[in-house]
């Protein structure tokens, strides 16, 4: 009877550990991924880059590439605080540029795309595409504030001088751990006040206009969507960044996923595919980053 049991537990043991979808210890490369049939896309929803309705900008990269690969796609969503974790089964802390692991978790996906910004201390636990989208932090505030937008000078550094110099006392609002952490741009040495938003990125414009803060962080995605979807609510007073850059992440043991995806997406902006999707979901973005897209 003993023996019977022992050996039914195993077998369970076995089916479970083959055939479980929910997550894994390891992360999969390109072979592993070809192999089962499926791509799994994390993302968290986030400007028009995963619209949280079955589109945007990287949905369908994603989706193109799964083609692309004759797997099937599959989203999983995620959030700011888990989405490193879910891909390399590491949770990660950033410090400054660097990181503190402070456990595991499960892997969950095989890719990060949801205008993931290329940050030093990412780099240390993911490793990034190609650039696919430009960006930069700015600061944002109600369109009846009394703080004036700056006069650009042409000198990045100059622009953020002058930017931080109008928020002595002023309140600022960020989300940890993500670009748009306060901690990032030393908010408090210029008498700005930080103030961390436990809601998601795509409510920052509207707590804004709300009062709930002077100002905001915001980056150039997510304030294109937001001067377009509130028109005379908001203004951009300038940056506190300099250009930034966005990516999708791989895991660090996923080279050749990595590898795939480069080449695809080189592709796509040869034939016009990358040209036609940005313009379908960020239109006003050549307006500000022409070079980007030459």
């Amino acid at each position: 009877m003993k023996r019977i049991t022992a050996t039914a537990w195993a077998i369970s043991a076995v089916f479970f550990i083959s055939f479980a979808p929910a997550g894994s210890a390891v992360s999969r490369d390109l072979p592993d991924i070809q192999k089962d049939g499926v791509i799994r896309h994390i993302g968290v929803p986030y400007a028009n880059f995963v619209t949280g309705s079955g589109d945007g900008l990287d949905v369908e990269l994603v989706k193109l590439f799964a083609q692309r690969l004759g797997v099937r796609y599959e989203y999983v969503k995620s959030s700011w605080g888990s989405v490193i974790g879910d891909l390399t089964g590491k949770k990660v802390k950033p410090k400054g540029d660097d990181i503190q692991i402070s456990g595991e978790t499960d892997v969950k996906g095989d890719m990060i795309a949801n205008g993931f910004t290329i940050l030093p201390w990412r780099q240390k636990i993911v490793d990034y595409s190609t650039p696919v989208f430009p960006t930069q932090v700015w600061i944002i505030a109600k369109a009846d504030s009394k703080v004036r937008p700056i006069v650009p000078s042409g000198e990045i550094k100059k622009d953020i001088s002058m930017v931080k110099g109008q928020l002595d006392s002023l309140s600022v609002l960020g989300v940890a751990n993500t670009c748009l952490d306060p901690s990032l741009y030393d908010i408090t040495k210029t008498g700005g006040v930080p103030k961390l938003f436990s809601k998601s990125l795509n409510e920052l414009a509207p707590a804004v206009i709300n009062g709930e803060a002077a100002t905001s962080l915001l980056d150039v995605p997510d304030a294109l969507i937001a001067l377009e979807k509130w028109p005379g609510e908001i203004k951009v007073l300038g940056p506190v960044s300099e250009p930034q850059e966005m990516g999708a992440g791989f895991d660090k043991g996923a080279p050749l996923l990595r590898e795939a995806f480069n080449k695809f997406l080189a592709e796509l902006k040869a034939d016009g595919t990358f040209l036609r999707l940005v313009k379908k979901y960020y239109p006003a973005v050549f307006e500000y980053y022409p070079e980007f897209f030459k």
